[in-house]
């Protein structure tokens, strides 16, 4: 099976959370189904987003948590173990305002030297796969999702904060992946 390709990344997502983190899993098979469905306005670029989306959270792997981060976790082993395109590894490096929550973490330095930013296009289509999927598997808003994430782990957690000083971006880009959904650019 060829690196990088959808397929690829989602054979390695199931080997890595399918029996460890088995609703990890269905919120990465849930994000995958999202990004599937902007295929139509994603041209050439469909199947990075497709990988990204099955990658985005493989740093929650138990046996591969490094520093605790996993957007960090998984850019670094899928560029080390699997020297994975380095497209692949920045989003998965940068899902979903990453560098937000490494600076809360400490870890902005060592996130940033080492991924730079991808490309803000899929960047900004993998934040509305990941924020518009429980984390069962199922589609909702990003208010809901949002909503979510800070009961789960409560006012007090870093998790939370960061989501309240990442809700603008967030929301931002799940609203601008709509309105592109809505309105697809012309081929002119």
């Amino acid at each position: 099976m060829k690196k990088n390709t959808a397929a690829w990344a989602r054979e390695l997502a199931r080997k890595h959370l399918e029996i460890p983190l088995p609703r990890r899993w269905a919120h990465t098979q849930g994000v995958a189904r999202q990004a599937r469905t902007l295929t139509p306005i994603l041209g050439d670029k469909a199947n990075l987003l497709e990988a990204a989306a099955w990658l985005h959270d493989i740093g929650y792997a138990p046996d591969l948590i490094d520093t605790g981060f996993h957007p960090l976790d998984g850019a670094r082993y899928l560029r080390d173990s699997h020297h994975a395109d380095p497209q692949l590894c920045r989003l998965v490096a940068h899902h979903s305002c990453a560098l937000i929550e490494a600076r809360e973490r400490g870890l902005a330095h060592e996130l940033a030297s080492e991924f730079a930013m991808g490309a803000p296009d899929l960047t900004q289509e993998l934040i509305f796969c990941d924020m518009t999927t429980t984390p069962d598997g199922d589609q909702v808003s990003v208010q809901g999702r949002l909503s979510e994430i800070r009961k789960r782990y409560g006012p007090s957690d870093l998790v939370t904060r960061f989501t309240y000083l990442a809700e603008p971006h967030l929301v931002g880009a799940v609203r601008a992946v709509e309105r592109a959904v809505v309105a697809p650019p012309s081929d002119q």
